[in-house]
């Protein structure tokens, strides 16, 4: 599994306008093709714990998540507690407006059971894997269409 997937956009917004969407977390199912529902227990910040639930067609299953990296208007990070990835939004400012790079890091790996689990129900690490991309794409494609908006 490689270490980093990744998907960069430029948005004609400031960094705090975008900033506004990306760190409203219950609205990450408007953006996200996988996701029906992220939910924060509590304040939005570092430490924070989430609750997902997540989909793949007709598959549908939960995860939890905890908020790693929290640095408004510049970048948001949360770990996945079931799988070790984690998934960050960072924000940089640009003549324009403002580059999005949203990424998903597997620093130690992901445990024998989560790779089984890509090979017999989630189509396999390369197909698994470009879906990711392409839901990544589509993810950061709607922040753009709402900020800009």
């Amino acid at each position: 599994m490689p270490n980093k997937l990744e998907a960069t956009i430029d948005i004609a917004a400031t960094p705090e306008q975008v900033w506004s969407v990306i760190s409203d977390l219950k609205r990450m199912p408007e953006f996200s093709p996988q996701c029906i529902r992220m939910q924060p227990l509590g304040k939005v910040k570092t430490g924070t714990w989430t609750v997902n639930l997540n989909k793949d067609g007709a598959k549908v299953w939960p995860t939890t998540s905890r908020i790693v990296r929290f640095e408004p208007n510049r970048a948001l990070a949360f770990r996945m507690t079931e799988n070790r990835t984690i998934w960050s939004y960072t924000l940089e400012p640009t003549a324009e407006g403002t580059r999005v790079t949203q990424r998903r890091d597997v620093p130690n790996g992901v445990t024998w059971i989560v790779r089984k689990v890509i090979d017999t129900t989630l189509g396999g690490e390369a197909s698994f894997e470009a879906a990711l991309v392409s839901g990544m794409n589509e993810t950061l494609g709607k922040i753009k269409k709402s900020v800009e908006k």
